[in-house]
């Protein structure tokens, strides 16, 4: 992760630098948490995870009881079986609480393109575990009709710790914060330059900034009321004017989600 974050702010620099037009490449997030938000219990948002090495490092959304559905960029370099972390459960902390579970596999989606962040979607298997072992009854995420489409304006909602990466910061209450959803063509005149913004990404955010997801957030929930829409991906910068945050959009990959975990949808 310190190797990847490295490139990322390498990256940045480059581009900043006016060099973004010769590989078309998005800024991944480089900052810290959600911004502009406020702090909610889990209770309120209890579909959400966090990703867990030896700090947060992602968020996620448990759509069933035994499957997360994350961003493919927070799994990418992970063994597909048995991989190194663990997924924290039914906690307002990002370090403590809750229940610590090991993903059995990951299914990262085939047609991930890290150039340009499209496909960016995994999806965790857990072990099994006894839902009367969290604090709470849990609830799944639930996920949009194949055809259902937000109106431009939505307000939505997205929700994460951040990135701490410091012992003295590790124990982040989980954050929210409500953007609304931008005109897909809008939001492809914004990012002309840094990447295209394919069928699969959907983007929320205002226009004169100060609200959005950041790096850490990665993986976590877009949702509208409590069904899941999207899945934090990336975008330049953190909650800047004319620069809504990117999602992966989830009703672009509902077969796919079927065919791993066998949901209905």
């Amino acid at each position: 992760m310190e190797t990847q974050n490295l490139w990322l702010n390498i990256l940045g620099l480059c581009l900043l630098a006016g060099w973004s037009s010769a590989a078309y490449l998005p800024l991944p997030r480089l900052d810290g948490r959600i911004v502009g938000g406020h702090e909610v219990d889990i209770q309120d948002v209890p579909f959400q995870v966090s990703l867990q090495g030896s700090f947060h490092f992602c968020g996620g959304s448990l759509i069933a009881k035994r499957f997360v559905l994350t961003a493919a960029h927070c799994t990418a370099g992970h063994s597909a079986v048995n991989p190194g972390f663990k997924v924290r459960l039914g906690s307002s902390y990002s370090a403590k609480d809750g229940i610590l579970l090991k993903p059995l596999r990951i299914h990262q989606h085939k047609k991930y393109n890290p150039m340009n962040i499209d496909y960016d979607f995994s999806i965790l298997e857990l072990e099994d575990y006894e839902l009367f072992s969290l604090p709470f009854e849990v609830e799944f995420a639930k996920l949009p009709s194949r055809d259902a489409e937000l109106p431009d304006g939505t307000l939505v909602t997205v929700s994460g710790w951040g990135n701490t990466q410091n012992s003295s910061e590790s124990n982040h209450v989980l954050r929210a914060t409500n953007v609304p959803t931008v005109n897909q063509d809008e939001c492809a005149l914004a990012y002309r330059g840094f990447g295209d913004i394919t069928e699969r990404m959907l983007c929320a955010g205002f226009t004169e900034g100060g609200k959005d997801a950041c790096q850490g957030d990665s993986g976590g929930p877009l949702f509208h009321k409590d069904t899941l829409v999207g899945v934090v991906s990336w975008g330049y910068g953190c909650a800047r004017p004319n620069y809504p945050g990117v999602y992966s959009r989830v009703t672009s990959v509902l077969p796919w989600i079927a065919e791993k975990t066998g949901l209905e949808v």
